[in-house]
């Protein structure tokens, strides 16, 4: 078989369980599911940190946070650090990327690496986009989905000669305010069914997850709901009024996207390199799509954790596989690298999956993953900073909670707080069981892991945070 080529596509903010592969009740994705058939589902991928800049820095560099030093919405990245791209490049792959970079505009943090790029700047609109490339910006007509598409064709259409190529399809979609193009606006006009969980009151979580404003009741706006919220609603009616309106444009845009990705397949398949072709779809992190009555993401909570990833190459991918080790978005650089042949640098710490789904020999996955978010109770959403540990069963979370929030008229310091949950017992995450005597052993075995797991990437833990017992 000769050097695959790669297609990657990567979403904004498109929940696991809007994918229909993933038994979604809620909408169907065949072109996407369509990968999964022809290849493999992950069941356990995860972010190690779920806000959109940090996530696609982790995808490229194969690294943490702290070591790719993107650690939120507003640390740029330094393009010039080796990346899975780079890697290709020079083994004599075309390489490019078309759509959202989101990881700093202009000084010295365009990307680095590509042969070609054409990027939304920052977040990007979803009708006639700006788009900056070498040449400089310059408006595209139409909708964003499609216009990124079109980009990611022309530029492969462009391409002369048998040397393989890979090209990153990063797509805005389906990122807040949820804009819908003609086509799909209005296809979910039926009553969405609403998540077990949308009433959750939160009632045992910390009091640094509770303070989170992420309410649907409580903190979408007109300009994510296009029109007023009608006079004389209850607040539970309120609240499930705003996420139909929600879901309705959110499964709209998913709906594009799936349209778009099937464009890239038939393409593949219209010139006999489907079946060759590393075809990855993911997204930038998961979502709540009213689990908890939250939407949003940045949560260490599975919704926001979890990321869809299906893989297919069908020379070298037997189909209908379904993967159920621990993975996680650090891991993708290694493998797409593995997949061409290609030896990964020292730096990147992820562990390739390359092996697992083609049948080749290959180190176990991992026990567990370390997760870590940094940004402090911004502005906008309030969210804690935090860092955990979860494996098949368990999931620990210590909100440190670094720096200073907002509490009535003033600065206020949060107290470090925990959380620990018992995924076999409670999948929906709705009893912290930190404090249970029943759970003892399990919360220090769990405290153990979760320190050296962070020692083990190189991180550091917060000074609040004692050493567990038996590693001091």
């Amino acid at each position: 078989m000769r050097r695959p080529n790669i297609v990657m596509f990567v979403a904004d903010d498109h929940a696991r369980h809007s994918v229909g592969a993933y038994g979604s009740v809620v909408n169907r994705t065949p072109r996407i599911d369509e990968i999964a058939e022809r290849g493999v589902r992950f069941d356990r991928c995860y972010v190690t940190n779920s806000l959109c800049a940090p996530s696609r820095a982790s995808i490229l560099t194969g690294t943490y946070s702290h070591v790719n030093g993107v650690r939120g919405l507003r640390t740029h990245i330094d393009a010039a650090q080796p990346t899975f791209v780079t890697e290709l490049g020079a083994a004599g792959y075309h390489t490019a990327i078309v759509g959202k970079w989101h990881m700093g505009d202009g000084d010295g943090h365009d990307p680095v690496g590509f042969e070609h790029w054409d990027v939304l700047i920052n977040q990007g609109e979803y009708f006639d986009p700006t788009f900056l490339s070498a040449q400089g910006r310059r408006t595209e007509p139409g909708y964003a989905t499609d216009v990124i598409t079109d980009l990611a064709l022309r530029w492969l259409d462009s391409l002369d000669g048998d040397e393989p190529w890979c090209v990153l399809i990063w797509h805005k979609a389906p990122h807040r305010p949820w804009e819908p193009d003609a086509a799909h606006a209005g296809m979910y006009s039926q009553p969405i069914p609403v998540p077990d969980t949308f009433g959750d009151d939160l009632a045992t979580r910390s009091t640094s997850a509770r303070r989170a404003a992420m309410r649907i009741a409580e903190h979408l706006n007109i300009e994510d709901l296009k029109v007023p919220v009608p006079d004389g609603l209850s607040y539970e009616d309120e609240a499930l009024w705003k996420y139909q309106r929600y879901m309705e444009d959110y499964l709209a845009c998913v709906a594009s996207i799936d349209d778009n990705v099937g464009r890239v397949i038939d393409w593949l398949r219209a010139r006999e390199m489907f079946d060759d072709a590393v075809v990855a779809y993911s997204s930038d992190q998961g979502f709540f799509l009213g689990d908890h009555g939250w939407f949003d993401k940045r949560f260490m909570y599975e919704e926001s954790l979890a990321m869809p990833l299906v893989v297919s190459c069908p020379r070298a991918i037997a189909p209908g596989q379904v993967h159920d080790g621990i993975v996680t978005n650090v891991d993708f650089a290694p493998s797409l690298l593995a997949a061409a042949g290609v030896e990964p640098p020292e730096r990147m710490q992820g562990r390739s999956f390359w092996g697992d789904i083609t049948d080749t020999p290959a180190a176990a996955p991992a026990e567990g993953m370390y997760y870590r978010y940094w940004e402090h109770d911004d502005a906008v959403h309030r969210a804690p900073a935090h860092y955990g540990y979860r494996t098949d069963r368990y999931k620990l979370i210590y909100f440190y909670n670094d720096g200073l929030g907002i509490v009535g008229s003033g600065p206020f310091t949060y107290p470090p707080e925990w959380e620990l949950y018992d995924l076999h017992q409670d999948p929906d995450e709705l009893r912290n069981v930190h404090r249970d005597p029943a759970y003892a052993a399990v919360r220090d075995e769990m405290t153990r892991s979760m320190w050296l797991a962070q020692a083990a990437v190189g991180d550091e833990p917060h000074p609040s945070q004692p050493v567990p017992a038996g590693l001091a």
